[in-house]
């Protein structure tokens, strides 16, 4: 077999593990996020999704496995030496700097990109150019209009896409989206449908979402995590057409 016949995987995961206790809330999961990728991982509540997530970001250490990031092994780098390496991720329960405008946030990140640390620091240039930068990518994720609003005064869904932004303001290889439609008005969904869509092609995404509208609608790779293990990946079809995938969340549903 070629190296062009087995690319290098923009995230790959080996026998990935994580003990809490006696309690395997990761076991032996391994895990192939293709380059430029759009991938979605579901399971009902208590799968081991979040625990995944943080797993690939570096919140969280493993008990055992590796982690490479674009065929590097990251598995023991901190989480800001993985985002420099091209990892972002937005997160379920938004981390935004409420006080400050959409475009503020987004600069700080640009400038966090470009390792000019925070925007009181840099040089007023900097500043200028991160500002520029920041209003460039607004335009292209359609928030231009929100970009003086502080982000307290904004809806919840359009915080969303404001971390979405910000992720991209990474220049990240991989982006992981944390549930991004949770608690997301209808309105606002479209917004995130549309922007998810419209991302480059050349950046590899993951999407955590319990949406199946929008995870059929974004994923060539469904990924179906239960009690801590990979149950199938597969295409849309195939994971809508396994009975014991239906079963699962058949038993969810009766359960909520």
């Amino acid at each position: 077999m070629t190296v062009q016949d087995n690319p290098v995987a923009a995230i790959e995961t080996t026998n990935l593990r994580k003990k809490f206790g006696e309690i395997d809330v990761a076991n032996d999961i391994s895990f192939r996020l293709e380059q430029g990728g759009r991938h979605a991982l579901i399971g009902p509540n208590g799968a081991g999704k979040t625990t995944f997530v943080n797993l690939l970001t570096g919140q969280v250490k493993p008990s055992s496995g590796t982690i490479h990031l674009n065929g590097r092994d990251v598995t023991s780098l901190s989480t800001d030496r993985r985002v420099r390496s091209g990892l972002a991720r937005t997160f379920q329960i938004n981390t935004l700097l409420r006080r400050l405008t959409v475009l503020e946030n987004v600069q700080l990140a640009v400038l966090e990109q470009r390792r000019q640390g925070a925007s009181i620091f840099a040089g007023k240039t900097a500043q200028i150019e991160a500002a520029d930068a920041a209003y460039d990518l607004l335009e292209r994720t359609n928030l231009a209009a929100d970009a003086r609003r502080v982000i307290s005064d904004l809806s919840y869904g359009r915080q969303r896409l404001v971390e979405v932004a910000i992720g991209l303001a990474l220049k990240p290889s991989v982006l992981l989206l944390d549930e991004p439609a949770a608690g997301v008005t209808p309105a606002d969904s479209h917004h995130m449908f549309e922007l998810i869509e419209a991302l480059p092609k050349s950046i590899a995404v993951l999407i955590v979402e319990h949406d199946m509208k929008l995870v059929f609608r974004f994923a060539k790779i469904i990924t179906v995590l239960v009690q801590g293990k990979v149950l199938m990946s597969g295409t849309p079809d195939q994971i809508s057409n396994d009975a014991q995938v239906r079963d699962i969340y058949l038993g969810h549903r009766n359960h909520a």
